[in-house]
């Protein structure tokens, strides 16, 4: 049996991280999570990418990973309104930043947080453990690990 699984070491790792302006105010605290928990596994080389929205986010993500990104974080927030356009973006961003990952065959963790109300938001946002940045970043740097780790 081969079990291979991946570290949390980012040395010597490129990480992508594309972050949508909209809702600014909580993607810089989900990007800011991400940023330092990367600095903290050793991953000097970041390249940030700012989109307007999510639905802008897989194409950054695909930009990144075709410029030699190990891995890349995708990070947006999409907040429940009153019209369908919130299935519309929250499904599709997903679906994109995944195909991309497919495609190319470089990890995208998604950090796209999906939520009814900007409460939510802000508490996915936190410091520490409850920041989806901070999250998304680890499997971004453990997943190209174990990938690079296959050969």
């Amino acid at each position: 049996m081969n079990d291979i699984s991946g570290t949390l070491d980012g040395g010597g790792l490129h990480v992508g991280v594309a972050v949508a302006r909209w809702n600014q105010t909580v993607t810089d605290k989900l990007l800011s999570g991400a940023i330092q928990r990367l600095e903290e596994m050793g991953v000097a080389d970041v390249t940030i990418v700012r989109v307007p929205g999510a639905l802008e986010l897989p194409v950054a993500c695909r930009a990144l990973a075709n410029r030699g990104c190990d891995a890349v974080v995708a990070i947006g927030v999409v907040i429940k309104g009153e019209t369908d356009h919130y299935e519309i973006v929250v499904r599709e961003s997903s679906a994109g930043v995944s195909r991309v990952a497919l495609d190319t065959g470089i990890p995208v963790a998604n950090a796209i947080l999906a939520v009814h109300d900007p409460n939510d938001a802000m508490a996915r946002a936190g410091s520490g453990d409850s920041n989806k940045g901070v999250e998304a970043a680890e499997a971004a740097v453990e997943t190209a690990n174990a990938l690079a780790a296959l050969g």
